[in-house]
């Protein structure tokens, strides 16, 4: 697993169901992996995480390693996580109190970001990406080489 990187935005559209579909590209590297089932969780930005369930158990063993000071926040990732299956049309269903967490209706985008996916409702993800545009780089990337 340590080779399979997901990546790249992808347009989608949450059905009446509140379900979405997974994008080929992003399928056939599910598939290769052998995953057929995700876990869905809340974002602290205001989106949600969507792990493999291989990255999802690698996650979940970091989580319940924390300290207690940290107990809110394992709260808020395994308290609200969500496994579902992938079904024979590759859709996912959002639970709708992640969709209400999230603002999701309708228009969202999902993002792949290394050994997850983050998904966003699509207005809300234009305007967290202006507002990081509009701040100060972190010092961790002033000295990256593009």
């Amino acid at each position: 697993m340590a080779n399979i990187v997901f990546q790249g935005p992808a347009a989608l559209t949450l059905d009446g169901k509140g379900r979405i579909a997974i994008p080929a590209r992003h399928r056939e590297l599910l598939t290769a992996m052998g995953v057929s089932q995700l876990t869905i969780t809340k974002h602290p930005v205001g989106s949600l995480l969507i792990f493999p369930k291989p990255a999802w158990e690698s996650f979940r063993e970091r989580l319940s390693g924390l300290p207690l000071d940290a107990a809110g926040w394992k709260r808020v990732f395994l308290g609200n996580a969500r496994e579902v299956d992938i079904d024979a049309s590759s859709r996912v269903p959002v639970a709708p109190e992640l969709r209400v967490a999230a603002g999701l209706e309708r228009d969202v985008m999902l993002l792949g970001m290394g050994s997850y996916f983050e998904l966003w409702d699509a207005q809300r993800l234009a305007a967290h990406e202006a507002q990081v545009m509009q701040s100060e780089m972190p010092e961790s990337l002033k000295s990256f080489s593009f």
